[in-house]
């Protein structure tokens, strides 16, 4: 278990320093190639992950519509990026394995599950999901303020009975104009601050173990040395996020692969490097570390038997009837 002081501060916060970098727009450039060279190089494995955030933005609309609450579908989807770096984690571990010349499949992503910088990975994605949730808070005053009354922001509107009427009083309205207005004002506030807390946390605790703080302090250090190249990667995140949710958020299956994998790539341009406190890469996970961890053994059970079903479709009967050194097909005698 680890202690508190770990957690927020690693276990040699004393003796660490974390240098940084002055990072200009082309290095956001740069790393969003580089991310895509990732992507590329690793394709099958993130989009596996990158649909678990197109199920769950499908997911997300469904369930919003039929609980009556469509005036919350674009503050949900809006503010899924803000927990978007959490999730991303094993995308880093993947980028960090390739980068150091090493094999990197989608089931070293959960190698995270084993990294001693989990307990203050999960501590800042707990702090996301926070805003994440007074955000959402903040997006239902709103709409209560504007179209439920006096009493509206306190006890709630009635919510919109149907998307379409609702889509047409937002366009057409001097309200919904307000509520498009104030909305992304306030949206953009908060997706400023996870940006500053995020841009460069998350990687640098997975790679160094340095703690809640420093990677935090760090965070909000390179966003106020660098303004503008933080501000034109927090818009490529944006636009992007935004192009990959407009078939249905389907497009999220490539487009949040692609910018985990950029992230890294980013923070390795703002963040100098100190091998001699790198985490060591973690390899295949030993018998007992998968007996001691009932987490880890549930994710490994999940992916054999994805490995077990992928396999399983790809094999055809025509494949056992090959011989396996030639890959002819072999043909049975005929006894008549």
């Amino acid at each position: 278990m680890a202690s508190t002081f770990h957690v927020y501060f690693g276990p040699e916060a004393l003796e660490r320093q974390i240098r940084l970098r002055r990072i200009e727009p082309r290095d956001c450039i740069a790393a969003l190639r580089e991310g895509l060279d990732d992507f590329l190089a690793m394709p099958t494995h993130p989009v596996f992950v990158g649909i678990f955030y197109a199920i769950a933005g499908i997911a997300l609309v469904g369930l919003t519509s039929f609980a009556n609450a469509l005036h919350l579908v674009f503050p949900f989807a809006a503010g899924f990026a803000l927990v978007g770096p959490f999730f991303a984690v094993g995308l880093y571990e993947m980028s960090r394995r390739r980068e150091a010349g090493l094999p990197a499949s989608w089931r070293d992503s959960f190698a995270v599950f084993r990294s001693p910088a989990l307990p203050s990975i999960v501590a800042l994605g707990v702090g996301l999901l926070v805003i994440f949730v007074i955000w959402i808070g903040a997006a239902q005053v709103l709409y209560g303020w504007l179209y439920g009354g006096k009493e509206g922001w306190l006890f709630g509107p009635r919510p919109p009975g149907a998307l379409i009427p609702f889509l047409g009083d937002v366009l057409t309205t001097g309200r919904g104009w307000t509520l498009i207005v104030v909305g992304c004002l306030i949206g953009f506030c908060f997706a400023a601050l996870a940006l500053c807390l995020s841009v460069v946390s998350f990687p640098l605790m997975l790679d160094r173990d340095v703690g809640l703080v420093p990677a935090v302090v760090a965070s909000l250090r390179t966003a106020r040395d660098n303004p503008g190249p933080v501000a034109l990667w927090g818009l490529i995140v944006a636009a992007a996020l935004v192009l990959g949710s407009l078939p249905l958020f389907i497009g999220l299956a490539v487009v949040m692969p692609v910018l985990g994998h950029a992230t890294w790539r980013l923070y390795r341009r703002a963040i100098e490097r100190d091998p001699a406190h790198e985490v060591p890469i973690a390899g295949p996970a030993s018998a007992e570390e998968v007996t001691k961890n009932p987490v880890l053994r549930f994710v490994l059970i999940f992916v054999d038997l994805f490995q077990f079903l992928r396999r399983r479709k790809e094999w055809s009967p025509e494949q056992s009837n090959r011989d396996p050194k030639t890959g002819a097909a072999s043909e049975k005698a005929d006894g008549s």
